[in-house]
C-alpha cells in the first residue's frame, strides 16, 4: 500500500483522491480498516448485534451483512423496502399534481464525480510494469481515469438537467417538483461506524422549484411534511426528530439546511436532508441558456430557487425495523414469565399480512383448503406466508413466536373444525387475541383491515 501512496502523490489532487479510492479496493491492497458497530465496544453493541441477527434470522437482511459494505436484503427486507418506496412515491408524487416522476442514468455523471468505473486489472498491469518510469505510469493511469465512466453520487444533478424539459409540462408555472428514487454510490458512507453502513445507497430525491420570495416558506412546509411522513408509520414517533444543519456542515451553495433524524441505539442518524440551494446550481447546470430557465411567478418571470430533499432509504428501512421491534414481558398458562419479541411494523409496511397454517386433521384435505385460501388471498393482493408447507411440525406457541418476529399481522389456522363447519382460528399480532371466523368472511375481514390501516 505504501508504494501505491507514493505513486498517488505524483498525481494532481483531484486525480490522487480517485486513485487512492480505487486501489484500496484492489485485492492485494485491501485493508478492512472500518468495522460495523456490531464489533465495537459501545454499550449498545451487544443489543445492536442481537437485533441485527434477529433481522437476518427472520429474512429481512442477508446473513453476514454485519461484515459487509453492501446493502443486501432477504425476501422480507426486499418487500419492506418496496413498500416504503411505494409510500414515499405516493406521498410525494401521486398525491401532488405539480410533482413529476423522473428516471435518470446511473452512469455518465459530471466530471467532478469522485467515483468512476475503472478496470482494476489495467491498473495492476501498469503498476506491475517495471519498464515504466514514474512519469509514464502517471500518464497512463491518468489517461485510464479520464476515459473511465463516472458513477453518480447524488440524484440532484440528473434532476436539474431535466428541468427545461419539465417546464413545458407545467406550463412554466411555479412551483413544481421533480422526484426520483435511485441507486447512488457514496464512498464516504464506508467510513461510518454504524451497522449496515454501505457505499451503495438507495436515495430518494424531491427537487422543488419555487420563487425566491417563497423559498423559506416552502422550506418550512417540506420540513414539517417530511417529519410527519416518517412519524406516520412509526410505532414510536418521538424517536424521529428534526434539526437545523450547523453552518460548518452546510453544503456548498446552500443557504440553509434541515435534517430529519432517527435515534438509533448507537446514536442519531440522518434519514433525510433538506437544502435551500438558491438558483446557483440551476444556473451552473444550464450555463448560457439565459431566459429559457425563467418561469412565471404570478405576473413576473424569474429563475426559480431550488429546494433539494434527499433521503437515505436504506437507513430509513433500518430505522423502521428498530423502531417497530418490541420486547414485551408476558406470562404463559402456567404463570411463568417470558419475553415476547414482536416486530410491530405498520400494517401498510409489513411485508406479510397473513400466515396460513393448519392444525390437526386430515393432512390432505387441510392442505387443499389452505391452497384454496392462499390463491384467494393472493388474487385479492393480500401477501401471504404459506406456513402449511413447512415440513417440521411446530406447536402454536413456536409458530406465533416466529410470526411475531417476522412482523406477520394475522395467523390463520385451518383445522378439523374448518372441514366440519367452515370455522377458522385467526390471531392478531398486536393484540394476541384469537377468535373464530367463518371461512367465507376471512378475505373481506382482511381487506377491510388493511384498507383501514392506510389511514392510520
Amino acid at each position: 500500500m505504501s508504494n501505491v501512496k507514493t505513486l498517488g502523490k505524483m498525481f494532481p489532487c483531484c486525480i490522487r483522491r480517485r486513485f487512492l479510492l480505487l486501489v484500496q479496493k484492489m485485492p492485494q491492497y485491501h485493508q478492512n480498516r472500518f468495522k460495523c458497530s456490531a464489533e465495537t465496544s459501545d454499550d449498545s453493541s451487544d443489543q445492536t448485534s442481537l437485533l441485527m441477527r434477529l433481522f437476518a434470522d427472520r429474512y429481512y437482511i442477508s446473513p453476514g451483512v454485519f461484515h459487509s459494505k453492501t446493502c443486501t436484503y432477504g425476501p422480507l427486507g426486499t418487500e419492506l423496502k418496496k413498500n416504503i418506496h411505494e409510500q414515499w412515491w405516493t406521498s410525494v408524487v401521486r398525491s401532488r399534481a405539480q410533482v413529476l416522476g423522473i428516471n435518470t442514468s446511473l452512469y455518465g455523471g459530471t466530471c467532478e464525480e469522485p467515483v468512476r468505473i475503472v478496470n482494476c486489472g489495467a491498473i495492476q498491469e501498469i503498476l506491475n510494469q517495471n519498464s515504466f518510469t514514474k512519469e509514464e505510469a502517471t500518464q497512463k493511469i491518468q489517461k485510464l481515469l479520464q476515459d473511465s465512466v463516472p458513477v453518480r453520487t447524488s440524484l440532484l444533478q440528473g434532476a436539474l438537467q431535466q428541468y427545461i424539459q419539465a417546464l413545458e409540462l407545467v406550463n412554466r408555472k411555479l412551483p413544481f417538483g421533480l422526484a426520483e428514487i435511485g441507486w447512488c454510490h457514496r464512498p464516504d458512507e464506508q467510513l461510518r461506524h454504524a451497522p449496515f453502513c454501505s457505499s451503495e445507497v438507495t436515495e430518494s430525491l424531491l427537487v422543488w422549484f419555487c420563487s425566491a420570495r417563497t423559498s423559506s416558506q416552502w422550506m418550512d412546509f417540506w420540513a414539517r411534511q417530511r417529519l410527519q411522513w416518517w412519524r406516520k408509520f412509526a410505532l414510536g414517533p418521538s424517536d424521529f426528530s428534526m434539526c437545523d444543519v450547523v453552518d460548518e456542515e452546510l453544503k456548498e451553495g446552500a443557504a440553509h439546511g434541515i435534517k430529519v433524524l432517527y435515534k438509533f441505539p448507537w446514536g442519531p442518524e440522518t434519514l433525510e436532508t433538506l437544502w435551500s440551494l438558491g438558483d446557483a446550481h440551476l444556473l451552473k447546470t444550464h450555463q448560457g441558456t439565459g431566459t429559457i430557465l425563467q418561469c412565471r411567478d404570478g405576473r413576473k418571470s424569474v429563475v426559480p430557487h431550488v429546494i433539494s430533499i434527499s433521503g437515505n432509504m436504506d437507513r430509513g428501512m433500518l430505522a423502521y425495523l428498530f423502531n417497530s421491534l418490541q420486547l414485551l414481558k408476558k406470562t404463559d398458562r402456567n404463570m411463568k414469565l417470558y419475553q415476547r419479541t414482536v416486530l410491530k411494523l405498520h400494517p401498510t409496511l409489513t411485508p406479510v399480512k397473513v400466515a396460513l397454517d393448519m392444525g390437526r386433521g386430515s393432512n390432505l384435505e387441510l392442505r387443499q383448503v389452505c391452497e384454496g385460501l392462499l390463491q384467494e388471498f393472493l388474487d385479492a393482493g393480500i401477501s401471504t406466508w404459506p406456513g402449511y408447507l413447512g415440513t417440521m411440525p411446530s406447536s402454536l406457541e413456536i409458530l406465533h413466536t416466529k410470526y411475531d418476529e417476522m412482523g406477520v399481522l394475522f395467523t390463520v389456522m385451518v383445522s378439523e373444525s374448518t372441514l366440519k363447519n367452515g370455522l377458522l382460528l385467526i390471531r392478531n399480532r398486536d393484540t394476541t387475541i384469537r377468535e373464530t371466523m367463518h371461512i367465507s368472511e376471512i378475505k373481506h375481514f382482511l381487506l377491510k383491515y388493511i384498507s383501514a390501516s392506510d389511514n392510520l
